[in-house]
């Protein structure tokens, strides 16, 4: 009998990917067989990046790591309903990254609509690690627009890419 594949999924904005959440991918892809690294369209929030750009970052990040853990890694941006995106992926999980308390508000909130909405996909929460606890990408965006240095919180590709992309801001806000 062939075991059937554990597939998750980590969800997120991505804008811009952080170490943050290229350790808790890490991480996610030792336990299932395959991650697939949701990147949500969520132009909402008034992203730095395009969607495409974003997947793009996330996928260039998630080859530096391939072969650390012990999964399959898939980058794969979407729109619409996290719970019917999982569905169609045939997740069994969703990751979701916990930084502090006030993050754990809101996700438990999500993860109790999410089980309502899909009762077969549960939600399992991993702990950001101590070094990363702190950094979140709105952060990130903020210091980066302002001129402070975010190179201890993203990988090196990404800091290329967000310089060029708040160079990118300026001559449009002249």
């Amino acid at each position: 009998m062939v075991k059937p594949r554990r597939i998750a999924l980590y969800p997120g904005t991505f804008d811009p990917p952080t170490n943050g959440h290229m350790d808790i991918i890490l991480r996610a892809s030792r336990l299932v067989e395959r991650l697939v690294v949701g990147v949500a369209a969520n132009p909402g929030k008034g992203p730095l990046f395009s969607l495409a750009e974003r997947v793009a970052l996330v996928q260039h990040e998630v080859a530096a790591i391939a072969g650390q853990g012990s999964s399959e890694i898939l980058v794969q941006g979407f729109d619409g309903l996290l719970v019917e995106f999982a569905r169609e992926l045939g997740a069994v999980a969703i990751m979701r990254g916990l930084r502090a308390v006030s993050d754990f508000d809101y996700e438990f909130q999500m993860a109790g609509i999410n089980a309502r909405l899909a009762p077969k996909v549960e939600t399992v929460f991993l702990m950001a690690s101590e070094r990363h606890q702190f950094i979140s990408s709105r952060f990130v965006k903020e210091i980066a627009r302002l001129g402070g240095d975010v190179s201890s919180f993203v990988p090196a590709h990404t800091l290329k890419n967000i310089a060029a992309a708040v160079a990118r801001l300026e001559r449009t806000d002249r």
